[in-house]
């Protein structure tokens, strides 16, 4: 059971939720992709969730962690990058996952979506990545790199941005279970090649799926600490500084 809050002597699940999800269909890269979209009055930013691996906007860590947020004052968006049929095709395959071009190409186009939607147009855009949606996000954010105002990866493969790390402006976070081996030394390796502002953590004793008791926690707390560190100055900074053509 998850006892965790945004204020610490209240278990989460017995605060009020702040913002009810609504569907939302987002079109983007030529396709209509479902997604969840939660806003709170006076947020200070919103977050959009790219997973990766086979997961979807279902999964139950990326939902507890985008019901913590959302207490902490964020918008939150949790959008499947495939589309149902593509999913079952990748079932099979398990290809698709792994296609780090169009799941980028389809990240980006949620944001530019959130930038025109009435609702979300003002505020700053954080990327939360787990897996290969972490090498996505980074992907998509090198490429706009004034859409986007802070990423969180957690056990992300980041390494699959390759070559298109060096470009990422927006402040970015790695989080790694500390008995996820190969994966550490995957973001060790990504996290030298960034150069904007930029932390690794590791979380003791966690697995790939931070699904040990408090692990999950421990990332949702290390989130929010983060896109609430810096989406609020990318906002300011956004808007002082001229838009070049």
């Amino acid at each position: 059971m998850h006892n965790w809050s945004a204020r610490k002597d209240v278990p989460l699940g017995l605060m009020k939720e702040i913002a009810q999800e609504r569907l939302v269909r987002v079109p983007t890269a030529g396709v209509a992709l479902e997604g969840n979209l939660a806003l709170t009055g006076g947020a200070s930013g919103i977050v959009l969730f790219a997973h990766g691996s086979g997961s979807s906007r279902q999964s139950p860590r990326n939902r507890l962690v985008a019901e913590y947020l959302r207490q902490r004052s964020l918008g939150t968006l949790l959008i499947d990058l495939l589309t149902p049929d593509e999913e079952q095709v990748d079932e099979y395959t398990r290809h698709l996952r792994f296609d780090i071009e169009l799941l980028a190409r389809r990240l980006a186009g949620a944001a530019e979506w959130l930038s025109g939607n009435a609702g979300t147009r003002d505020l700053r855009i954080g990327y939360f990545g787990a897996s290969t949606g972490a090498a996505a996000a980074l992907v998509a954010a090198a490429r706009s790199p004034r859409q986007i105002g802070a990423i969180v990866s957690r056990g992300g493969r980041p390494d699959l941005a390759g070559p298109e790390l060096p470009g990422v402006l927006a402040p970015t976070l790695l989080i790694v279970g500390g008995d996820d081996v190969p994966v550490i030394q995957m973001n060790q390796e990504a996290y030298a090649q960034l150069r904007v502002e930029k932390q690794i953590k590791i979380i003791p004793g966690a697995s790939h799926l931070f699904e040990e008791p408090g692990a999950l926690e421990q990332v949702a707390r290390l989130a929010a600490d983060w896109f609430l560190r810096w989406l609020p100055e990318a906002a300011v900074f956004f808007r002082k500084t001229p838009k070049t053509r």
